[in-house]
């Protein structure tokens, strides 16, 4: 059964001596507001993380696209091939009777090589799209958490999610380190003949001293009753954003951990007050705003519990 409840979550974790979502068109910077200063890391990573956290909970791989966890798949994972994604909905409910345009992988069937060529078009009637629709919705966690575009090429349709996030920001301007780093060995036997057998490779690596990051996020009670998000798969996201850090170490991300996990449960499927007014009920601050912030003790949490709206929750999850 499908949530009956809306809900609004503040998400903070931090950082340090880590690069929590560099930039790859700023040579790998951590991802910075270039006015203010403040460190962000995308809706997109989180979501990532998030996605992980499911596969790894259910026992699917990331690395070969195999069925996981029937309702706990995945869909979008590493190494997939969306469109071998969408087959499978068309296959499992048996919607194949007329050639299919394009294959598993995303190449054209020889069926279709062999006809004139005509104007493309995507497969799937519109009661077969639905019907594909919500298959997708039941086996694939994140497509009926998340939503997804599922129109490229085998016609799967589009799903709006009942979960969206926003992108962290810090709560402090964050400082770009960056250090110069040694690898004692190359690539190439080129490479070890240049240096006449010194063998050493440079680089650079990016890190923040610390930062604590605040994200927000919803969850939608009428969107979730159309992608049948059910109460089981609304604690597995707490479980996910509670956990998802300690299974995605990495050097290059430092430490990182989820600090506070601050749930606003409404007792009705519209809402009992506007998102932005309870979210002003958690606040962060510096304990000494004279003191570069270095660990999540140099900061004080504060819930204000007493003025909540009528017919709203609060629930302290982490923190």
């Amino acid at each position: 059964m499908s949530i009956k409840h809306r809900y609004d979550f503040v998400l903070l974790f931090d950082v340090k001596d880590g690069n929590p979502n560099g930039d790859p068109d700023a040579g790998n910077l951590p991802r910075m507001d270039a006015e203010s200063g403040h460190g962000l890391v995308t809706d997109v990573c989180l979501k990532r993380k998030l996605r992980n956290y499911v596969a790894l909970e259910n026992d699917q791989s990331q690395i070969e696209p195999t069925d996981g966890t029937p309702r706990f798949e995945i869909y979008v994972r590493e190494k997939a091939v969306l469109n071998t994604q969408n087959q499978r909905a068309y296959t499992a409910l048996k919607l194949d009777a007329e050639p299919a345009e394009v294959e598993l992988g995303g190449e054209p069937s020889e069926e279709v090589k062999s006809k004139k060529p005509k104007k493309e078009k995507r497969k799937g009637s519109g009661d077969e799209v639905d019907s594909a629709r919500k298959w997708m919705c039941q086996n694939f966690y994140d497509v009926r958490t998340f939503g997804a575009v599922m129109s490229t090429g085998i016609n799967c349709g589009q799903v709006r999610g009942p979960v969206q996030i926003t992108f962290a920001r810090s709560l402090d301007p964050i400082v770009a380190s960056e250090h110069a780093i040694t690898r004692m060995a190359v690539a190439t036997v080129k490479e070890a003949e240049a240096q006449q057998g010194d063998n050493r490779t440079m680089g650079r690596k990016f890190t923040v001293p610390y930062g604590l990051y605040r994200a927000h996020g919803f969850v939608s009670a009428h969107l979730a009753a159309q992608t049948g998000f059910s109460e089981a798969d609304l604690a597995l996201l707490w479980q996910a954003l509670a956990q998802m850090f300690e299974h995605d170490r990495s050097a290059a991300r430092g430490l990182m951990s989820t600090r506070g996990l601050y749930v606003f449960e409404h007792d009705s499927a519209l809402g009992n007050a506007p998102a932005h007014q309870l979210f002003d009920h958690v606040s962060a601050k510096l304990k000494d705003a004279s003191v570069s912030p270095r660990d999540f003790a140099d900061y004080q949490v504060q819930l204000d519990q007493a003025q909540l709206p009528a017919g709203v929750t609060l629930h302290k999850l982490v923190g």
